[in-house]
């Protein structure tokens, strides 16, 4: 079983070898989403030069076809995210229905534009198709909405990227791929006192976002921990924010040099700019919301040189895992995939390769007339067991406990020449 679980997370390969919500080898949603506008990507890796799955690792054991759903935010401020979710999710799903002729997913994507209520809304548009399991919801304010109703309807979710504590919190049905806030908090408080014990730090961070609010008082708790100078802590209410020159000016006059920003792309790429026309020029850590910066249509990377990041994904590796599923996306959606891709495209095979465990376990599983309360029943039991762990893009040997929490560990890259480089 051990070899299978190996296989079935780790892209078209499964000999990869990488790291969690951030990357270890080298570095660490009805209908697919056009990336009309997305950047066009130089020297694409040939698809012909990347190996295939091994047919001798695929599970005969499970068969039927599996409803599956994806929520997250397809338009809006924070569609980066949730059209990476979708754009991997389909990558996945396209593969496995591929090797895979007992079982079939379909997919069915659903857009809530990083609102909570209209999370819920597609939570119940999945039920009315009949979806059995869904990965979502994306981002952590609308996922800890739909949490609450999945808990009641006992609906397993596994969010690629939700980090707050509190959708998990109280909930054994409810999993994730991506660290969650504390541990997103406290890496970055440990990276900057290893590599940076004597900076001068300030914080800018969003205090009606749960993820942000989250990684910041982590992060501070643990800053106070190590002893490190933190000069000054601002906040802006919501990521419709557009002028942050009062964070940066207070920023300045505290004399700062390192500035950490645990905060989405969006307002990130806001206060590079402006700190930049201001005359400030310190250095800056982010956490794994500010991935998809680089991608953000009209933002000179230029800004973002030097910066520093922690993200369970560089698709820069070089492991046929990373190179597989790079090549694939380029050649799809004519961009470079974030770490919120790989956390999707992960999931969709943690779900396979906890299905696949069950039914090798059990002499065979068909899920086609399961019911989603069934499923939730039986994907719980396998995740929580000591004998499951997952290989993906995003992690080796992800385990997971009754509180739904993935352990796996970070990974740091430096934004170098508008890419991304492990350090």
């Amino acid at each position: 079983m051990k070899k299978l679980i190996a296989l079935l997370l780790a892209v078209s390969v499964c000999l990869a070898a990488l790291t969690g919500c951030g990357a270890a080898g080298s570095s660490s949603v009805p209908g697919s989403v056009s990336q009309s506008d997305a950047p066009e990507v130089s020297d694409p890796v040939d698809p012909s030069k990347v190996p295939d799955i091994p047919t001798e690792m695929i599970s005969d054991q499970l068969t039927g076809t599996l409803k599956l759903g994806t929520i997250g935010p397809l338009t809006g401020g924070a569609a980066l995210y949730g059209t990476s979710v979708a754009n991997a999710a389909t990558i996945a799903v396209d593969e496995i229905n591929s090797f895979s002729s007992g079982f079939q997913i379909e997919l069915n994507n659903q857009d809530d534009e990083h609102d909570a209520e209209k999370s819920v809304n597609a939570y119940n548009v999945l039920k009315d198709w009949g979806v059995q399991v869904i990965v979502g919801s994306t981002t952590s304010t609308p996922c800890a909405a739909v949490a609450a109703e999945a808990y009641t309807d006992r609906m397993f979710l596994l969010t690629p990227s939700a980090s707050s504590p509190d959708i998990t919190k109280g909930k054994d049905n409810v999993f994730q791929v991506c660290f969650s806030d504390p541990n997103m908090g406290v890496a970055p408080a440990h990276y900057i006192a290893e590599n940076f014990p004597d900076a001068r730090i300030s914080m800018i961070y969003n205090n009606s976002d749960a993820y942000s609010s989250g990684v910041a008082q982590a992060f501070l708790a643990e800053a106070d921990k190590l002893g490190l100078e933190i000069l000054s802590t601002t906040t802006f209410p919501d990521d419709n924010t557009i002028d942050f020159s009062v964070q940066i000016s207070k920023a300045m006059s505290k004399g700062t040099d390192l500035l950490f920003l645990p905060i989405y792309y969006t307002p990130a790429s806001l206060i590079m700019h402006q700190a930049d026309a201001m005359g400030y020029d310190s250095n800056i850590i982010g956490v794994d919301g500010m991935d998809g910066i680089l991608g953000l249509k009209g933002f000179d990377t230029d800004l973002a040189e030097g910066v520093i990041m922690l993200t369970p994904f560089a698709a820069t590796a070089g492991d046929p895992a990373t190179v597989s599923f790079v090549s694939k996306y380029q050649e799809k959606f004519k961009e470079i995939p974030s770490q919120f891709a790989a956390d999707s495209y992960d999931a969709v095979y943690i779900i396979y390769a906890a299905l696949s465990h069950y039914a090798e376990a059990n002499g065979g599983l068909d899920v086609t007339d399961l019911t989603y309360q069934e499923l939730c029943d039986i994907l719980i039991g396998v995740l929580t067991s000591s004998d499951f762990s997952a290989d993906g893009l995003t992690g080796m040997g992800m385990t997971w406990g009754t509180n739904g929490e993935v352990n796996k560990l970070p990974n740091t890259v430096m934004i170098k020449d508008g890419k991304y480089v492990g350090i």
